[in-house]
């Protein structure tokens, strides 16, 4: 799954959810300066994505006379762009690792910040961080799921991109994640 800024708040708020109900976490500040934390690593996370593929899609145009003469795949090379540059600038791509890797930052900002104290392992506490992330995606495509669903049946068509789509969009979304706890 690709982390999108959309998605940012709601996992951040799973991530302080199931931290806080966790009887071996004890907050030391509020929900919300938790969730805070979790939301400023998971933004920049996105951002450095981002970025990433800025940079790819800057050496597809580069060499777009090159794709098109071997008539080589855009998507294919785009991809392979994204991968090196990700390599690079050490950015896990792959799912779980990206994961893990988010969930070491967040653990790591929280205890830096004095936001929890917790007498188990840290890998305890990680691993916590790292299933509400996957917990939220399988969520989160469940939703889309039913909120697609939804907008077929919709009676007025809506135009996919427009900013009416949008907004129903995102009402929807809002309402499932609601049914499922996380809003």
């Amino acid at each position: 799954m690709r982390l999108k800024a959309q998605h940012a708040p709601y996992i951040a708020n799973k991530i302080g959810l199931d931290l806080a109900n966790a009887d071996f976490v004890t907050l030391s500040g509020s929900l919300e300066s938790l969730n805070s934390i979790a939301l400023r690593i998971l933004q920049d996370n996105i951002q450095a994505e981002r970025a990433i593929d800025e940079r790819a899609r800057a050496l597809l145009e580069e060499y777009t006379d090159e794709i098109e003469v071997y008539r080589m795949d855009e998507g294919d090379m785009f991809r392979m762009f994204k991968r090196q540059i990700a390599q690079e600038e050490n950015f896990s791509l792959r799912w779980d690792e990206r994961c893990s890797d988010l969930s070491h930052q967040i653990l790591t900002s929280l205890l830096e910040n004095d936001a929890i104290d917790f007498k188990v392992s840290d890998i305890i506490i990680k691993n916590i961080i790292h299933k509400s992330i996957n917990e939220y995606s399988k969520i989160y495509e469940k939703s889309e799921e039913e909120v697609l669903k939804k907008l077929e049946k919709y009676k007025r068509k809506l135009v996919y991109g427009s900013e009416e789509y949008e907004i129903v969009f995102a009402k929807l979304y809002e309402e499932e994640l609601r049914k499922r706890g996380l809003a």
